[in-house]
């Protein structure tokens, strides 16, 4: 396996990433008895320096229910009946999520809202008001 490419400045180093190759599940026949092709990619985000300490909190909100109890984000992909295949995948998505949460979000400004946007939500709820008051029932008076 080789280091593993996200963009022109990120590049995870061989020695983060670890895969392991287990028998797969689903339709195949006899293939899927005998041959181990499902990949579990492995990268362990404290022991990475290339990512800076922001990069690596939205990398573990983002991969929240792929985080093992050690601290590993846990990759699985079984697409594929063969090995090489199910490995480019596992790694393709990896590379994915770290993609992602490079991109820092834009931060929020608070606004308010402006005074026609005020007055049309008056208006409505006038109108839902008087809609709602002619649907009650009406009683006569003697």
């Amino acid at each position: 396996m080789s280091q593993l490419h996200i963009d022109a400045r990120v590049t995870i180093p061989e020695c983060d990433l670890s895969w392991t190759a287990a028998r797969s599940s689903g339709p195949g026949g006899q293939h899927v008895n005998k041959s181990a092709s499902k990949v579990e990619l492995r990268f362990d985000i404290e022991a990475c320096a290339v990512l800076g300490p922001a990069v690596k909190l939205r990398l573990r909100a983002l991969a929240r229910g792929r985080i093992s109890a050690d601290g590993q984000i846990r990759v699985v992909s079984q697409r594929s009946r063969e090995q090489a295949r199910n490995l480019d995948d596992a790694r393709e998505r990896l590379a994915e999520l770290i993609r992602e949460a490079l991109v820092p979000p834009k931060p929020r400004r608070a606004t308010k809202p402006t005074r026609a946007s005020k007055r049309r939500r008056v208006q409505a709820k006038r109108q839902q008001s008087s809609k709602k008051q002619l649907r009650s029932a009406v009683f006569a008076s003697e």
